[in-house]
C-alpha cells in the first residue's frame, strides 16, 4: 500500500518551493478521494495541503502550537511518522440525524521536537467524509502547562464562496450576555470579500471551493481548552484558528487552554464533498468523545410547550403553566419548559404542584435557570445556584426531587476555558441528578450530545423568538433557516424552537407559510423541541396537520438529501423505523420545483402537505406516485410516506 509511506510530492504553482522543502506525508481517505499532505518548510514548520478528487480545497496552510514556556511553531524537526492505522468506531446517538453511526478512517501521527527536544505529535483522521486533526502535547508531567496561540491555518483558493456567521463581541448586547452565536449567517460571499475580522467567525463554517463543499468546526473539545473561532486574516481566503476573548471567562478564573501533559486539543474537522456528504455527514459526532454516561435510561428526547415564546415574561403564572400542560398533553408531547422567574412568581411548593399536575397527563416538567455570576447584569432568576458543585448537587436533587426532568440554563460568559469546565461540570452534574440539559444563550455543543447524552439540545443560533423581537428578523426567517441545516444543525441539536402555526404573538408579522412552519419540526434536530405555538393557536390548526405533530418520531434512524443550496432551498428525506418524512423550505422569490418520488424511499404512497389558498392555510393530497412539486416564495412541504 503505497500511500501510506513518506513519498516525495511536486506541485507547481505556489506550493512548488514550499514542497521541495522536505519529503510529504500523506494520508487517503479510505476511498483515496480525500488526499493530505503534510511536510516541513524552509523554516522547520508544519505545513498541509487538502485535496478533494484532484482539487485543493485548502492550500498551503501551517499548523503548530505556542505554549508560555515553548514555541513548535519553528525549527521543528520530524522525528517520526507512524504507518496508516484504520480507525473502526460504531456508536449509537439518542438523537440526531442517524440512530446508529459506522465510522471508518485512516489515522497517522506526525512527531516533532522543537529546538529544546520538546515533543508534540500531530494526529491525522481522514475517512471518506472528513479530514480531521489535533494537537497531542506529550512529555512528562512538569506542572501545568498553558497554550497562548495556535498555529492552525486554513487556506481556501481564490474563487471559494463563504457561509460565515460573525463572532459576536464579548461583553456587548441586552445585558452584557454575548457572544452567544446569534447572528445571521451571511451567505454566498466571495472569499475575497470576506475581509479580517479580528472578533472571528463561528462555526460551523462553510465554504464552496468549485465543485466541493467544506464544512468547518471543532470535536471533542474538553475542560482542558477554550473553544475556538476562525480569524480572516488581511490576506483574501486565509483563516487562522483563534482563542476566546479573556473576558470570555469566569473572573478570576483562566480562558486559555491548560492542562498537565499528557493533553490534546480539540480536533479540527473539515467534511468535504458535495452538499449530500454535509448533510449526511456525522463528522462532528465522529470525532467526540464516546459517552461518558454509564446511565442513560433517564435521557429521553421528545417534543415540549412552552409559554415563553407567546406570552412572555409576566404569564410566567400558576394558571398559565396549566394551560401550556394541557397542550403538551393534548398534543402527546413529553414536555413543558417553564421559563424565567418561576421560583419568584410560581414558587416551589407551585412549582411541585405543576409537576405533579403534569404527571397525571403524561406530561413532565423542565425548569429555566440563570447561569449567574458576575459575566452579565441579568436579573432573571433563579440565580446563583449554579455556581459551585455543592450548589448545584443541592438545587439539581431538589427539583429531580420534584418530578423536574430538565433543566435550561442561560446566558453564559462566552468560549473561555473556565467557561467551559462549567458546562461540562453542569453536565455531570445533572446526569448524577437524572436531568437532561438545554443550554441557552451558550456555545456551540461541539459533539458533546455524543459525550454527554443529557446535553438534549443547545441554542446557539438567531432563532425564532427574533422572528417575535423585530421585522427584520421575520423578512429574513426563510433565508436562515435554508442555511441551518448545512451549518449550525450539521452537527450539533439545536434549539431555535420551531413552528407557529397561527400568529406571531408580537407586533411583527411572520413572512413564512405554515407549511414552511410545519415543514421545520422535521427539518431541524434537536434532542428536545419545544414548539413556538400556543394553545388558541393550535386550536386553529387543522386537524390532520394536528395529527401528523403528534405521532412525529422523537429521533432519526436516517437521513438522505434531496435538493437545496444554502440560503435558498433545501428538501431532505428523514426515516423513524419504517416511516419516512420529507421535508422542504425555499427562501427565494420564486417558486422552486422538486421532485417527489416516493418509490426513491422504498414507498408507495403518501400525504402531501403544502400551502393551501393562503400562507396560513394547508392542502393536503394523497401521492402515489413521482410528483413534481412547487415550494412557494417563504414557502413548503411536508410529506408523510407510510
Amino acid at each position: 500500500m503505497n500511500w501510506i509511506k513518506i513519498v516525495p510530492v511536486i506541485f507547481t504553482f505556489s506550493v512548488t518551493q514550499a514542497f521541495s522543502q522536505s519529503k510529504a506525508v500523506q494520508i487517503s481517505s479510505p476511498d483515496q478521494q480525500i488526499q493530505v499532505s503534510v511536510w516541513s518548510g524552509a523554516e522547520g514548520d508544519i505545513r498541509y495541503l487538502v485535496k478533494h478528487r484532484n482539487t485543493i480545497v485548502i492550500d498551503t496552510s501551517s499548523l503548530g502550537l505556542t505554549l508560555a514556556d515553548a514555541d513548535w511553531t519553528r525549527q521543528l524537526n520530524l522525528v517520526s511518522v507512524s504507518a496508516a492505522r484504520p480507525v473502526n468506531d460504531s456508536y449509537r446517538l439518542a438523537f440526531g440525524k442517524k440512530s446508529m453511526v459506522s465510522y471508518k478512517a485512516y489515522q497517522r501521527e506526525l512527531h516533532y521536537v522543537n529546538k529544546q527536544h520538546a515533543p508534540l505529535a500531530v494526529v491525522f483522521r481522514v475517512s471518506n467524509d472528513a479530514v480531521a486533526f489535533r494537537y497531542l502535547l506529550t512529555g512528562k508531567p512538569a506542572g501545568i502547562r498553558q497554550v497562548v496561540k495556535e498555529n492552525t491555518g486554513f487556506s481556501f483558493p481564490e474563487g471559494t464562496s463563504t457561509w460565515l456567521q460573525p463572532m459576536q463581541v464579548a461583553r456587548s448586547g441586552w445585558e452584557s450576555v454575548n457572544p452567544a452565536y446569534e447572528e445571521h449567517y451571511r451567505p454566498d460571499v466571495p472569499v475575497e470579500k470576506v475581509g479580517e475580522n479580528k472578533t472571528g467567525w463561528v462555526y460551523p463554517a462553510l465554504f464552496k471551493v468549485g465543485d466541493s463543499w467544506a464544512l468547518l468546526t471543532e470535536s471533542g473539545l474538553d475542560s482542558n481548552y477554550c473553544a475556538t473561532r476562525l480569524i480572516s486574516e488581511a490576506t483574501p481566503g486565509h483563516f487562522t484558528v483563534g482563542f476566546s476573548d479573556p473576558r470570555e471567562t469566569i473572573p478570576g478564573k483562566d480562558y486559555l487552554p491548560h492542562g498537565t501533559l499528557p493533553f490534546s486539543s480539540p480536533w479540527r474537522v473539515v467534511t468535504i464533498g458535495s452538499l449530500e456528504t454535509i448533510i449526511t455527514s456525522t463528522a462532528g459526532t465522529d470525532l467526540a468523545k464516546p459517552a461518558v454516561l454509564t446511565n442513560t435510561s433517564f435521557v429521553k428526547p421528545g417534543k415540549a410547550s412552552w409559554s415563553w415564546i407567546s406570552s412572555k415574561d409576566d404569564f410566567i403564572t400558576y394558571d398559565e403553566q396549566v394551560r401550556y400542560i394541557d397542550l403538551a398533553a393534548d398534543m402527546h408531547w413529553q414536555y413543558c419548559l417553564i421559563d424565567v422567574d418561576w421560583d419568584r412568581k410560581i414558587g416551589y411548593a407551585g412549582i411541585k404542584k405543576l409537576a405533579d399536575y403534569a404527571k397525571s397527563k403524561n406530561v413532565a416538567l423542565w425548569l429555566w435557570y440563570n447561569s449567574a455570576g458576575d459575566w452579565n447584569t441579568v436579573k432573571y432568576t433563579p440565580k446563583n445556584l449554579l455556581l459551585t458543585h455543592e450548589s448545584r448537587m443541592k438545587e439539581f436533587a431538589r427539583i429531580s426531587e420534584m418530578g423536574i426532568k430538565g433543566v435550561k440554563i442561560d446566558f453564559f460568559a462566552g468560549d473561555g476555558q473556565s467557561v467551559i469546565k462549567y458546562y461540562i461540570d453542569i453536565l455531570n452534574d445533572a446526569a448524577a441528578n437524572g436531568l437532561m440539559v438545554n443550554f441557552h444563550g451558550a456555545t456551540l455543543p461541539r459533539g458533546w450530545a455524543r459525550t454527554y447524552p443529557n446535553l438534549l439540545t443547545a441554542e446557539a443560533v438567531r432563532g425564532f423568538e427574533n422572528v417575535t423581537f423585530g421585522q427584520n428578523d421575520a423578512d429574513r426567517e426563510a433565508e436562515i433557516c435554508t442555511m441551518l441545516p448545512f451549518t449550525r444543525n450539521a452537527f450539533d441539536p439545536m434549539d431555535y424552537t420551531p413552528v407557529n402555526l397561527y400568529k406571531v404573538h408580537s407586533n411583527t408579522q411572520r413572512k413564512t407559510t405554515n407549511a414552511f412552519q410545519l415543514a421545520l419540526s422535521v427539518l431541524f434536530l434537536s434532542g428536545v423541541q419545544h414548539y413556538a405555538e400556543s394553545p388558541e393557536g393550535m386550536s386553529k390548526t387543522d386537524e390532520a396537520v394536528k395529527s401528523v405533530l403528534r405521532a412525529l418520531p422523537d429521533a432519526w434512524d436516517e437521513v438522505k438529501f434531496l435538493g437545496g443550496y444554502p440560503g435558498r432551498y433545501v428538501v431532505v428525506a428523514r426515516r423513524a423505523g419504517t416511516r419516512w418524512y420529507v421535508a422542504g423550505i425555499n427562501s427565494q422569490p420564486q417558486a422552486q420545483k422538486v421532485l417527489i418520488d416516493p418509490t426513491v424511499l422504498g414507498k408507495t404512497k403518501g400525504r402531501l402537505i403544502t400551502e393551501g389558498k393562503d400562507a396560513f392555510s394547508f392542502n393536503i393530497e394523497e401521492v402515489s406516485q413521482a410528483k413534481s412539486v412547487e415550494i412557494k416564495a417563504s414557502g413548503g412541504l411536508l410529506m408523510v410516506l407510510e
